[in-house]
């Protein structure tokens, strides 16, 4: 799926925002919500007009989610299982909201990130997160 430089750009990015999961999540939540504001209906437990805390909270995990991902990118599948489940069968997102998703994350990265997140970066980025999305929503029927 991912040639060995399109690996070392996820992973040198990953670097850069490891430790910053709540932040970048929470801005990632925030675009999502602003740009996209149906995907709220996902989001019932954050309320209306998530605070602070909820959008830090649930950014934190959304991003901790990320961070095992590119930890094992060779195992996609089995890692992500448990989530594609959540999100299938229990939550019942529609595949379509992912790659909405994938876009604000990437324009997160690339604000923050700015000089240091290239083409290169962003391209290895979006097939990655690709991928993740397709295993996410494998197990939808």
């Amino acid at each position: 799926m991912l040639s060995a430089q399109e690996r070392d750009q996820i992973l040198r990015v990953w670097d850069l925002i490891a430790g910053h999961e709540a932040p970048f999540g929470a801005e990632l939540l925030l675009r999502l919500f602003t740009v996209y504001p149906s995907t709220k209906i996902y989001f019932k437990h954050l309320g209306a007009y998530p605070d602070e805390v909820q959008l830090l909270n649930h950014g934190q995990r959304l991003l901790s989610a990320v961070g095992v991902a590119v930890q094992h990118m060779d195992n996609l599948r089995a890692v992500l299982s448990p989530l594609a489940d959540l999100h299938a069968r229990i939550l019942r997102v529609d595949p379509a909201n992912f790659p909405l998703l994938i876009q604000c994350f990437q324009v997160v990265l690339a604000s923050h990130l700015q000089g240091e997140y290239t083409v290169e970066m962003q391209a290895a980025w979006d097939k990655f997160l690709t991928g993740v999305a397709v295993v996410l929503t494998e197990k939808h029927r």
